[in-house]
C-alpha cells in the first residue's frame, strides 16, 4: 500500500503563491502517475493536474492552466504543485493521488491511492 502525505497548505492573500508537496512512502514506485485534486466546501472534488512518472507528460485543468505547475522528484518520491496568482476561488482542500497503473487521466476513478488533504485558504 502507498501512503501519501501532503504539506504546504495554509493561508495566503489573493495574488500570492504556495507550493504544495506530496511525499509517498510504503509500497512506492517511481513509475506511478501522480495527480492533484481539490475539493471546495459544497462542491465535488475537482481534477487539477497530473504528471507521468518520467515527468515528460503533464496535463492541467483549464481552471489552473498557466497558474499552477506540477512537478516531481523521483529521487525523493515527491510530487509538487506550485500555485501562483492565487484567487479566493482556489480555496479548498487539496489532495494528491497516485495511479498505480501509470495512466494519465483526469478521472478520480483512475487514482487508487489518496492523501489526507491539505487546506489552502486564499483570503485577504
Amino acid at each position: 500500500q502507498v501512503q501519501l502525505v501532503e504539506s504546504g497548505g495554509g493561508l495566503v492573500q489573493p495574488g500570492g503563491s504556495l507550493r504544495l508537496s506530496c511525499e509517498a512512502s510504503g509500497r512506492t514506485s517511481r513509475f506511478y502517475t501522480m495527480g492533484w485534486f481539490r475539493q471546495a466546501p459544497g462542491k465535488e472534488r475537482e481534477f487539477l493536474a497530473a504528471i507521468t512518472w518520467s515527468g515528460r507528460h503533464t496535463y492541467y485543468a483549464d481552471s489552473v492552466k498557466g497558474r499552477f505547475t506540477i512537478s516531481r522528484d523521483n529521487a525523493k518520491i515527491t510530487v509538487y504543485l506550485q500555485m501562483n496568482s492565487l484567487k479566493p476561488e482556489d480555496t479548498a482542500v487539496y489532495y494528491c493521488a497516485a495511479d498505480t497503473n501509470s495512466r494519465l487521466g483526469t478521472s478520480e476513478s483512475l487514482y487508487d491511492c489518496w492523501g489526507q488533504g491539505t487546506q489552502v485558504t486564499v483570503s485577504s
